[in-house]
Protein backbone atom coordinates (compact mmCIF):
# COMPACT_ATOMS: atom_id res chain seq x y z
CA UNK A 1 0.00 0.00 0.00
CA UNK A 2 1.20 3.52 -0.78
CA UNK A 3 0.34 6.82 0.86
CA UNK A 4 -0.34 10.13 -0.94
CA UNK A 5 3.41 10.84 -1.35
CA UNK A 6 3.94 7.50 -3.11
CA UNK A 7 6.06 5.83 -0.41
CA UNK A 8 5.42 2.24 0.66
CA UNK A 9 3.82 2.03 4.09
CA UNK A 10 3.31 -1.76 4.43
CA UNK A 11 5.19 -3.39 7.27
CA UNK A 12 5.62 -6.70 5.45
CA UNK A 13 5.93 -7.20 1.70
CA UNK A 14 5.98 -10.92 0.82
CA UNK A 15 8.45 -12.22 -1.74
CA UNK A 16 7.59 -14.46 -4.68
CA UNK A 17 9.52 -17.51 -5.77
CA UNK A 18 11.42 -16.70 -8.97
CA UNK A 19 10.85 -20.21 -10.34
CA UNK A 20 7.16 -20.82 -9.56
CA UNK A 21 5.73 -17.35 -8.73
CA UNK A 22 4.38 -18.74 -5.45
CA UNK A 23 4.29 -16.40 -2.48
CA UNK A 24 7.05 -17.05 0.03
CA UNK A 25 5.29 -16.72 3.36
CA UNK A 26 6.85 -15.61 6.62
CA UNK A 27 6.69 -19.21 7.90
CA UNK A 28 8.65 -20.67 4.95
CA UNK A 29 11.96 -21.13 6.74
CA UNK A 30 13.41 -23.29 3.94
CA UNK A 31 13.33 -20.50 1.35
CA UNK A 32 16.51 -18.77 0.19
CA UNK A 33 17.38 -15.57 -1.65
CA UNK A 34 20.51 -15.63 -3.80
CA UNK A 35 22.36 -12.66 -5.32
CA UNK A 36 24.43 -13.44 -8.44
CA UNK A 37 27.06 -10.81 -9.21
CA UNK A 38 27.59 -9.42 -12.70
CA UNK A 39 31.09 -9.39 -14.19
CA UNK A 40 32.55 -7.54 -17.16
CA UNK A 41 34.41 -9.12 -20.10
CA UNK A 42 37.60 -9.36 -17.98
CA UNK A 43 35.81 -11.23 -15.18
CA UNK A 44 35.83 -8.26 -12.79
CA UNK A 45 32.79 -7.66 -10.58
CA UNK A 46 30.86 -4.58 -11.73
CA UNK A 47 28.99 -3.91 -8.48
CA UNK A 48 25.65 -5.02 -9.91
CA UNK A 49 23.78 -8.22 -9.13
CA UNK A 50 20.62 -10.16 -9.91
CA UNK A 51 18.46 -11.47 -7.08
CA UNK A 52 16.60 -14.78 -7.20
CA UNK A 53 14.31 -16.11 -4.47
CA UNK A 54 13.59 -19.84 -4.24
CA UNK A 55 10.77 -21.21 -2.11
CA UNK A 56 11.12 -24.12 0.26
CA UNK A 57 8.79 -26.13 -1.99
CA UNK A 58 11.26 -25.99 -4.91
CA UNK A 59 14.15 -26.85 -2.62
CA UNK A 60 12.29 -29.80 -1.08
CA UNK A 61 11.51 -31.16 -4.55
CA UNK A 62 15.22 -31.09 -5.41
CA UNK A 63 14.66 -28.73 -8.34
CA UNK A 64 16.53 -25.72 -6.97
CA UNK A 65 19.69 -26.33 -9.04
CA UNK A 66 17.87 -26.70 -12.35
CA UNK A 67 15.50 -23.81 -11.57
CA UNK A 68 18.37 -21.47 -10.70
CA UNK A 69 20.29 -22.50 -13.83
CA UNK A 70 17.21 -21.94 -16.02
CA UNK A 71 16.54 -18.54 -14.43
CA UNK A 72 20.16 -17.40 -14.87
CA UNK A 73 20.33 -18.59 -18.49
CA UNK A 74 17.28 -16.43 -19.23
CA UNK A 75 18.54 -13.44 -17.21
CA UNK A 76 22.13 -13.35 -18.47
CA UNK A 77 20.94 -12.52 -21.98
CA UNK A 78 19.30 -9.39 -20.54
CA UNK A 79 22.42 -8.30 -18.61
CA UNK A 80 24.85 -9.34 -21.39
CA UNK A 81 26.85 -11.91 -19.41
CA UNK A 82 28.78 -14.76 -21.01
Amino acid sequence: MQNEEGTLVDLYIPRKCSATNRLITAKDHASVQINIGHVDENGIYTGQFSTFALSGFIRAQGDADSALDRLWQKKKVDVRQQ
